[in-house]
């Protein structure tokens, strides 16, 4: 009988979640890139200020060039969203001096960006996910690379911090 009962409540379970449907393409994307730029903002306000300056190797990027960088694609990908022309690079690693300065402007790249991806409606966004999958994919690269700076500080990253 208790196994009947387990057996009925995890088909209830199945059927409750597949009623609600896969999550559209607009969705995913919209969610995704949102949550790999949460990822590197918490890393971005989570970094020692004092460390902003650290390269893996003299010939690479810092960890504060990296998330200037980053930010980059994300001013792309808003301009781009609200019509407008743009350059990868548009923004100079030179110009944000410190932990603060880089982490505001990081934090307003990703807020500009997730609202010009919310305003796209979902049916654009299922014929053609450019340039979104495009700067997604190179944040999520970024990411792992920071993961790296982390580690060779040792330092754990928040995401891989357990949780509370």
């Amino acid at each position: 009988m208790r196994q009947l009962r387990v057996a009925v409540v995890a088909i209830a379970l199945c059927a409750s979640a597949f009623s609600q449907g896969p999550r559209s393409t607009a969705d995913a994307m919209r969610g995704n890139f949102s949550a790999v730029n949460q990822h590197l903002l918490e890393m971005a306000k989570d970094f020692p200020a004092d460390k902003y300056d650290f390269k893996l190797k003299p010939e690479m990027r810092s960890f504060g060039e990296v998330l200037v960088h980053v930010a980059s694609g994300n001013v792309y990908a808003a301009k781009i969203g609200n019509g407008q022309k743009a350059n990868w690079d548009e923004l100079d690693a030179k110009q944000y001096k410190g932990k603060a300065a880089i982490v505001s402007m990081f934090e307003k790249s990703v807020n500009d960006s997730v609202s010009a991806l919310k305003k796209i409606p979902d049916a654009d966004l299922s014929k053609s996910i450019s340039p979104w999958i495009g700067v997604m994919e190179h944040n999520a690269e970024h990411y792992g690379l920071l993961v790296a700076y982390y580690r060779a500080n040792g330092m754990v990253p928040p995401e891989s911090r357990p949780k509370k």
